[in-house]
């Protein structure tokens, strides 16, 4: 007598996230910051945020990954938002299996910069493997942001003073010679106050400490530190980008009120007072960090339109294999050999 087994059968691993997956998100921020590029200067900054929200998860569904957003956007302007937990990637509409990956995105860094045309505006993604993106609220953060030259010299808690010339020596120049960014905001006067009397320069921004971060990681920007308070969710992709880079944040949750202190626990975060560095924001093996220009910035030209096509330029970096590229892209939108393409 023969009999069979209701047993269901084993279900199959999950991938595991070691394939090089780095141009598939590279298409999805491009497809975001052209889409909010077409209502640049337009001033209306809700819109340009959910047209590149809206292009993103759409591009982000052809990736072939089980995704999972843990760093969604938008949630303290109540804009559209790719919000935390959200499901993306192919796992979801095709059988695998996919790698499990976590993403964080900041569709459009910079919803004023775009809705103004000012410079800087960046479509921006983070990725690793599932648990490498700390779970961080939607609250500020104190960030101070350097180069690899200066990684291992600075402390979030040291005086101002102390923190310029350390940096200063670390790179061979003057405190006189630094270039520091600050946001232009009011809680920022004390701190911009400190860093004048000791001579260095100010670069105030409106918008934008993402792009700004990953400009004080690059040799030759003119920028070599960034200090001040800023999101917390800009603070994991920016230690994304820094794992990439050899830079460093150093970083602390601003927690001031029982609502962000609830919001903390409810991410699994039960010292709110820690000092966080890269490894520790992005602790993920496999990194991988991509952006493109939507506005012309310090490192990337913005989307430019033209008769026959789109030209994009964009940053992609990865920490396995270990590698960054800046990447000029042509889309060629006319069909045939009559195209026209500009160079």
């Amino acid at each position: 007598m023969t009999t069979t087994s209701s047993k269901a059968a084993p279900a199959e691993p999950a991938a595991s996230f070691d394939s090089d997956l780095s141009l598939d998100f590279l298409r999805v921020v491009e497809q975001a910051a052209i889409a909010c590029a077409h209502t640049m200067g337009q001033g209306d900054r809700h819109k340009s945020d959910q047209v590149a929200v809206e292009a993103m998860r759409q591009e982000m569904d052809s990736v072939p990954i089980d995704g999972t957003i843990v760093i969604g956007e938008g949630e303290r302007d109540e804009a559209p938002m790719l919000y935390i937990g959200e499901k993306v990637g192919m796992a979801h509409g095709a059988s695998g299996p996919f790698p499990q990956v976590d993403i964080a995105v900041d569709p459009l860094e910079g919803t004023n910069l775009c809705a103004t045309g000012a410079p800087n505006a960046l479509a921006v993604l983070a990725a690793s493997e599932s648990g490498g993106l700390l779970h961080a609220p939607d609250i500020y953060m104190e960030k101070l942001v350097v180069g690899p030259s200066a990684r291992d010299v600075v402390d979030l808690d040291a005086p101002v003073r102390f923190n310029l010339r350390a940096v200063a020596q670390a790179n061979s120049r003057r405190v006189e010679d630094l270039v520091v960014i600050v946001l232009d905001r009011p809680r920022h006067a004390k701190l911009i106050d400190e860093i004048r009397a000791t001579g260095a320069r100010i670069r105030l921004i409106g918008d934008g400490d993402l792009s700004a971060g990953i400009a004080a990681a690059v040799v030759g920007s003119g920028v070599h530190l960034v200090m001040g308070t800023g999101g917390a969710p800009e603070g994991v992709l920016t230690a994304a980008a820094m794992r990439c880079l050899g830079g460093e944040i150093y970083a602390r949750l601003v927690v001031n009120s029982p609502e962000h202190e609830q919001r903390c626990h409810a991410m699994g975060i039960t010292d709110i007072s820690r000092i966080y560095r890269s490894k520790d924001l992005a602790s993920g093996t496999n990194i991988v960090f991509a952006a493109t220009g939507v506005t012309d910035g310090t490192l990337m030209k913005g989307v430019r339109f033209f008769g026959d096509g789109i030209r994009t330029t964009s940053l992609v970096m990865q920490t396995h294999p270990h590698r960054i590229r800046f990447i000029d892209s042509i889309h060629v939108q006319a069909k045939g050999p009559t195209a026209k393409i500009r160079f």
